[in-house]
């Protein structure tokens, strides 16, 4: 298998960190959708990271959609997301909580970096900025609560969508979203980031 995206991208970070948490051997390839959007076109005309290309040649795209078809490949054992019942709920909603907090943190870098601040239109950024803190005041309950993770023995699917979500803000907003205001995910964010899973797998 091939991952294509920069691991600036906390949905290709959430990926790999996935893949060797389930020791799934993979090749990564640090395409960036701005830089080489040609090369990234050629794998997957659509140019969206991240991509998985699978040994077969099919394409898949979208971490979630991504990480489901693995969960479907590897052995039971190996799984990161609950099979059934309240369990699989509650991962379900605390990964709803990180992947909200990841697309508005990649919004608010689009609107910081990417708009000139002339065009920017200020009651939108504020809106997503306010999306964006809901989302860690959830999560913040959820990690207040991870003995020591956020699912038992750990790390599982929600365990990496929450600290990926958090790492990828805290190196682009931490300004905006400052740690001391959510101190039981900063503990949370250095409890996983130690991990060899994660430490081999830098954001930057």
């Amino acid at each position: 298998m091939q991952l294509i995206g920069m691991l600036d991208s906390p949905y290709v970070r959430r990926v790999a960190i996935s893949l060797k948490l389930m020791d799934m051997p993979f090749e990564h390839e640090p395409l960036s959708v701005f830089r080489n959007f040609e090369q990234f076109r050629a794998i997957n005309p659509a140019v969206k990271a991240p991509t998985l290309v699978c040994d077969d040649g099919v394409v898949l795209m979208d971490s979630t959609l991504i990480l489901d078809y693995l969960e479907d490949t590897v052995a039971p054992g190996r799984r990161l997301m609950p099979a059934t019942g309240a369990a699989r709920r509650e991962a379900l909603r605390i990964i709803g909580l990180a992947l909200s907090a990841c697309d508005k943190g990649v919004s608010l870098v689009y609107e910081r970096e990417q708009r000139p601040a002339d065009k920017r239109h200020e009651p939108w950024y504020e809106r997503v900025l306010g999306q964006a803190l809901a989302s860690f005041t959830a999560l913040e309950d959820a990690a207040g609560r991870a003995n020591p993770w956020l699912q038992g023995p750990g790390p599982k699917a929600a365990d990496i969508a929450t600290a990926v979500a958090w790492r990828f803000n805290q190196f682009y907003h931490a300004d905006l979203v400052p740690a001391w205001k959510f101190p039981s995910l900063a503990r949370f964010s250095v409890q996983a980031e130690a991990l060899p899973a994660f430490q081999s797998t830098p954001l930057a």
